[in-house]
Order: structure tokens, then C-alpha cells, then sequence
């Protein structure tokens, strides 16, 4: 990775949850997966309709580390 990928990828990391999804979604987008990816029609749905959610503000993300620590924490023996 060059110095200019990595600084990217360092400012990236350090922006809120949101921000960091929308700039993955765009990315991923970008790749054009449509040839190497098989998505049944009904997944293809589904996943817009999760990217509208989360557009619209019909949900907001949840930060995987306090997901992480919340089923620790309910697990935890």
C-alpha cells in the first residue's frame, strides 16, 4: 500500500461509524461486483432496502465494538 493509500485509510478510520459505511458502500460500488458476485434477486432487494434504511435515517448503524462488548457482556459465565 503507498503512503498515500495509507494516510487515506488512517483519516478514514478515525471518522464516525456512518461516515465510515458510506465511504465503504461507495468503494464497493465502484468495483462493479455485478459479473462476480451472484445475488439472488431477493437478497439484492433486501440489501437496498437496508442501504435506504440506513440512508434515510430509518436506522442508524451500531458501533460493532459496543455490539461486541454487549454480547460479552450477556454471555459472559
Amino acid at each position: 500500500m503507498g503512503a498515500d493509500a495509507k494516510r487515506l485509510l488512517d483519516e478514514a478510520l478515525r471518522l464516525d461509524p456512518s461516515a465510515r459505511a458510506l465511504i465503504a458502500e461507495t468503494l464497493l460500488e465502484s468495483l462493479d461486483l455485478d459479473d462476480d458476485v451472484a445475488v439472488s434477486e431477493a437478497w439484492q432487494t433486501e440489501i437496498m432496502r437496508r442501504c435506504a434504511d440506513l440512508d434515510t435515517g430509518a436506522v442508524a448503524p451500531i458501533d460493532g465494538d459496543a455490539v461486541i462488548q454487549a454480547l460479552r457482556d450477556k454471555y459472559a459465565r
